[in-house]
């Protein structure tokens, strides 16, 4: 029966009420609920409780701290970063800091201090998918609203916006070098593999965590999961489409419609210099015409703005997301590699100490057969000198050890012989025959050190027999919470792609809104320029010069200039 049949698979985005169905997974279905806060910055999931002790939701007046009340106060809390500020405080050079504003309270951080908290975040959570930040390189005009966007996935994630270190990054009374010399953040481990998957930071975790391995996130699985399979083939499938012809193709898009707004401020100012060599109505139907160029120059710059911000940029976070969700399936990659290099160790080892134990079994059967072989040939000797029974003991002794034993007596067994070993290694280099002779000269009580091996491997037995249930636990509470936020996170990317589509879709009836408007003016103003002369006749008119010989020769006449 597989070991990771004895647990209970924990899924913390679960409650018992009613279950919110997800289109896109094939495992069991979640529900998402905002979990109580800490009472404290240390973690809230109990290492021993096979529930882990977490109350179904949240009392109202149960708060860390008043950060944690503005976000879980039932309002719709945006959080806002109001201005870009360029300050030297406490630098040798200069550097942009960010006001963020939640509720009536600011903080102000600088790009590195969110790059913190966002690396922090993934290690105190390593089963969670922590929203991503943009490089500082791509940052460019739209870092405000990029950064808020992620304070804002951060505070509204059912279990991160919890934390308390994250109320902390909000308080404008702490700053942020206090919050990482602080628990929980100075109590993670240098290495989260060797540490319980939900709460690194635990200080009462089973010392046998430091038994298991550390393996490598491209080693093979002898028996790997199908589910986190198909996750990570969907995963790289996605990453590769958003971040190859999707972003390639908006890229090209936004070019084209940056070279047609500048072609439409080019022709704009032509127009309207053009406007001032003409009079009467010609000019003002140039100038309008100028205007509605104007007009579509404008409208075209604000709706590359808005496919930058509301269609780019996004697209690029969801490509920064692939990336994040590759880790996390990574993590959980090497930890069922953890339990399965820790099976196999706990397997070698037991089958090491079966030979041990089978060597100790022989050893013993054979030292029995020599003490019985040594009791009768001393009794044999000793018999015929039962008549001196008054000689003093001391000469007794002294005779007994001059007795020649029997043919059934068998001497003490030596112990390993290095003139023996020797011999047996004929041709063999200096080396080896060194290595032969160290051997012999300290394996000189191999009874001890074959005792002594097997206590230490029925320590190591029942070390790594720990190991184990910790991994077989490990396992499978990434399993379940990897798979719960990933469900979340499919729900949150269906919202976010269908927010997408409609902004694009408004942006451009926009455009067409405001164009139209221009360019119907333009056309009222052309209208008022009178016709040409020559214009030919409508069919009526037509019709009349027809019945009217004179009206036709006037018509030459004056178009012959007489």
């Amino acid at each position: 029966m597989n070991a990771l049949d004895g647990f209970e698979e924990e899924n913390p985005f679960e409650q018992d009420g009613d279950h919110i169905p997800s289109e896109t997974s094939s495992t069991s279905k979640v529900a998402l609920y905002e979990p109580p806060s800490p009472p404290h910055p240390s973690r809230q999931l109990s290492p021993t409780s096979p529930n882990m002790n977490r109350p179904p939701f949240p009392s109202l007046t149960d708060f860390c701290c008043a950060r944690d009340r503005v976000l879980h106060n039932g309002d719709d809390i945006e959080i806002l970063i109001i201005d870009a500020q360029k300050t030297s405080l406490n630098s040798n050079s200069p550097y942009i800091t960010y006001v963020i504003k939640t509720g009536n309270t600011e903080a102000r951080h600088r790009y590195s201090e969110f790059e913190s908290l966002r690396e922090n975040l993934s290690r105190l959570y390593p089963t969670l998918i922590v929203p991503p930040i943009p490089s500082k390189q791509t940052i460019g005009d739209y870092a405000e609203k990029l950064l808020q966007t992620f304070l804002n996935r951060l505070a509204r994630h059912p279990i991160l916006s919890n934390e308390h270190v994250f109320h902390r990054f909000l308080d404008g009374e702490v700053s942020w070098t206090e919050v990482l010399n602080s628990p929980p953040l100075s109590l993670l481990p240098k290495n989260i593999l060797k540490a319980p998957s939900h709460n690194p930071t635990d200080q009462n975790a089973s010392p046998a965590y430091a038994a298991l391995p550390n393996p490598s996130a491209a080693h093979p699985l002898r028996h790997p999961d199908q589910r986190f399979l198909d996750s990570e083939a969907f995963t790289i499938k996605f990453a590769n489409h958003v971040s190859g012809p999707m972003e390639k193709v908006t890229r090209r898009v936004v070019k084209r419609w940056s070279d047609y707004s500048q072609d439409h401020a080019d022709l704009g100012a032509v127009l309207n210099g053009f406007s001032l060599n003409e009079r009467d109505e010609l000019s003002g139907a140039i100038e309008k015409t100028g205007q509605a160029v104007d007009a579509t120059y404008m409208s075209t710059t604000k709706l590359l703005q808005d496919l930058e911000q509301n269609w780019a940029e996004p697209l690029h976070e969801y490509s920064q997301f692939a990336s994040i969700i590759k880790k996390l399936l990574a993590y959980r990659h090497q930890k069922h590699v953890q339990y399965e290099m820790t099976q196999d160790a706990l397997e070698n080892k037991r089958e090491q100490l079966e030979d041990l134990e089978k060597s100790e079994r022989e050893a013993r059967r054979l030292e029995e057969a020599l003490g019985r072989g040594r009791i009768n040939g001393v009794t044999s000797s000793v018999a015929p000198t039962s008549e001196g029974e008054g000689e003093v003991e001391g000469e007794g002794e002294e005779h007994a050890e001059q007795v020649t034993p029997t043919s059934s007596y068998l001497p003490p067994h030596p112990g390993p012989n290095p003139a023996r070993r020797r011999t047996k290694t004929p041709g063999m280099g200096l080396l080896n025959a060194l290595s032969y002779t160290l051997h012999g000269m300290m394996d000189v009580d191999p009874e001890t050190a074959r005792r002594n091996g097997i206590t230490k491997t029925r320590e190591n037995i029942s070390q790594l027999e720990d190991a184990l249930h910790l991994a077989a636990q490990d396992l499978k509470y990434s399993s379940s919470t990897i798979q719960a936020d990933l469900d979340r996170f499919q729900r949150q990317k269906v919202a976010d792609l269908r927010e997408m589509a409609i902004s694009m879709a408004r942006s451009h009836r926009d455009w067409c809104k405001k164009n139209l408007d221009a360019w119907e003016e333009a056309k009222r103003e052309i209208e008022k320029i009178p016709e040409h002369p020559n214009k030919p006749p409508s069919p009526d008119q037509g019709a009349d010069n027809a019945a009217n010989p004179s009206a036709r020769r006037n018509s030459s006449s004056t178009v012959n200039g007489r």
